[in-house]
């Protein structure tokens, strides 16, 4: 299929604007902004200066000055729809740069791949939104209703100081559906995440001398016992709505691509991480504590309430063993086959990818907006080393991003 007259003009307009896209992601990813500790401000300053490039009026606003967030919304004061872009500016903290073959704050361009934090997660992403946002503005005349960029603060230590503090705060952020950058793969489109329950888990005893194992257990070697029949948790039967089923059943093939071998499987069912464990004061002692953190990320149809009593019954098995919930964030997700969905497929298959709509592993700040059941959807580059050494993007990926976009954007609100 080959692209309507307007497609190709956008998709022209992308080519001629090339570097400048390359230039910004650059630029943007060599202004640290790990999280924690938060402070985006230069980051922020950054985005802002670009806007005032445009001649682009915004909002900097947040209930913290160390995590701003921008906001801004193009009004076409024409009947219409209302879209959201959203992307968030912090990006994972970089931590020792050995290993790193380029520097983790330099942007550098090495074989068309652009490298650095933030490559993938997602200041791609951002740049998306923030690229497609400005080329409206000069189309305002072209299209229906309103568009609003929404560039957070706070996103990878839960984003209740961004996306979170709009949502609840901004009604001008409240629209009718939201498009989103994070790292999906150029083969999938995320309509949904896994929830969240995070646990503490303590386990107590008499402790004493090492050389006496007789007069008391040993916390430790309990949390291991534990930890070890936790792992069965991941068994925990699932009832899928029926419409999530066919949609993750369909694109197995496409987030094994997007996930890594085994995503699938994942994807599909209870998953669990032992994040931190901490026990003992030397050798020879028998210790009168160990306590582990755990992770478990439920698939939709799984809720806090079905997976607790079995986390419970384990426990009780353990004398001395207790736990405390620390987060929860149930799975969200919204319709896979709505009309987003569909126009961000057509907008890829025009460049030769037809991704299908699964559901993501980890969490994002489109959970605020789902939940109050606003659909919303995520589709962005790779995952190329998120989270650890050498992060980059490749060009075409986020030309590609951009491309399906502003391809999207345009179309939902011109109908």
């Amino acid at each position: 299929m080959k692209p309507s007259p307007m497609q190709q003009r956008l998709l022209d307009r992308v080519e001629e604007d090339r570097e400048e896209i390359i230039a910004f992601l650059r630029g943007f990813l060599q202004v640290p902004s790990p999280n924690p500790p938060g402070d985006t401000r230069q980051a922020t300053r950054y985005i802002t200066e670009y806007l005032d490039s445009k001649n682009i009026d915004y909002k900097v606003v947040g209930p913290d000055p160390e995590k701003p967030n921008i906001v801004s919304t193009l009004d076409t004061e024409k009947p219409g729809r209302h879209l959201i872009l959203n992307g968030h500016i912090d990006v994972f903290p970089v931590g020792n740069p050995d290993g790193w073959s380029h520097k983790p704050w330099g942007g550098e361009l090495v074989d068309g791949k652009i490298y650095g934090r933030g490559a993938c997660d997602m200041k791609t992403g951002t740049t998306a939104s923030i690229y497609t946002y400005a080329v409206f503005n000069e189309l305002v005349d072209e299209i229906k209703g309103k568009l609003t960029l929404t560039a957070v603060s706070d996103e990878e230590t839960g984003g209740r100081l961004g996306a979170g503090w709009l949502v609840e705060n901004m009604p001008e952020t409240m629209g009718d559906c939201v498009i989103n950058g994070e790292p999906s793969s150029p083969y999938t489109i995320r309509f949904g995440e896994k929830g969240i329950l995070w646990l503490h888990v303590t386990v107590r005893s008499k402790g004493g001398h090492g050389a006496y194992p007789h007069l008391s257990p040993n916390p430790i070697k309990i949390a291991a016992k534990l930890i070890t029949e936790l792992e069965t948790l991941n068994e925990t039967p699932v009832d899928y709505p029926p419409n999530l089923l066919k949609a993750i059943n369909e694109g197995r093939v496409e987030a094994e691509k997007a996930l890594g071998t085994g995503g699938a499987d994942v994807m599909s069912r209870l998953s669990v991480n032992i994040g931190s464990i901490t026990g003992g004061v030397k050798i020879n002692v028998i210790p009168r504590e160990c306590s582990f953190e755990v992770d478990l990320r439920l698939p939709p149809g799984l809720s806090r309430e079905q997976v607790l009593p079995r986390v419970e019954a384990i426990l009780d098995k353990y004398p001395g063993a207790s736990y405390e919930e620390i987060r929860y964030d149930g799975p969200l997700w919204s319709p896979p086959d709505y009309e987003m969905i569909e126009t961000m497929r057509a907008n890829s298959r025009l460049l030769g990818i037809d991704p299908k709509p699964i559901i993501s592993l980890g969490g994002s700040d489109l959970k605020f907006w789902r939940s109050h059941k606003i659909p919303s959807y995520y589709y962005g580059p790779m995952n190329h080393g998120m989270g650890t050494v050498d992060e980059y993007v490749e060009i075409e990926e986020l030309m590609h991003i951009v491309k399906v976009h502003l391809l999207s954007a345009y179309q939902y609100l011109t109908q």
